[in-house]
């Protein structure tokens, strides 16, 4: 299930859109989700008294699956041929596409991989990185650490066609 997306384009410009028809309490009662990503999100206690509390959805940032899918496709799109990379991403990718439907259904110029960098880290010998600047697990700022990482290692290696 989308709880949260961030993402950050080379120009510097932000996403980030919170899932308001998530099931907040099935976050809560996941013990990681509760620990790590669970204390990021906007949430009210007004309404009532349960654990889990409820969706800010007065918060900016939080915004139905249609609208989130919308923004996501106009912020990837808004330039020919885009790259997407993440940490540890394949999950991230899957989720990601359920925005849309299906993988099949990723709308035109939505790539149908992220590109992992733990895995290009790997490759180049797991030189020594820098700690997150911003509180993990916090979608936006995970993808701002993100693409420092990726600045820092320095160019990636070139987009290929894919293999038979």
């Amino acid at each position: 299930m989308l709880i949260s997306i961030g993402m950050i384009n080379d120009s510097g410009d932000l996403l980030y859109a919170v899932n308001a028809d998530m099931d907040l309490a099935a976050v809560y009662a996941h013990p990681w989700l509760r620990t790590n990503v669970y204390p990021h999100l906007p949430r009210t206690t007004a309404r009532c008294r349960c654990l889990a509390g409820h969706l800010d959805l007065a918060d900016p940032a939080v915004m139905s699956r249609p609208q989130i899918a919308r923004m996501v496709a106009d912020f990837i799109t808004y330039r020919p041929s885009p790259r997407l990379w993440g940490w540890y991403s394949d999950y991230d990718h899957v989720v990601l596409a359920q925005l849309f439907g299906t993988m099949a259904q990723l709308l035109a110029g939505i790539p149908q991989r992220t590109n992992d960098l733990q895995q290009e880290i790997d490759r180049m010998g797991n030189p020594p990185l820098p700690s997150q600047e911003g509180p993990a697990h916090h979608a936006l700022a995970d993808a701002m650490h993100i693409q420092r990482l990726r600045r820092l290692l320095g160019p990636m290696p070139p987009a290929r066609a894919a293999e038979a």
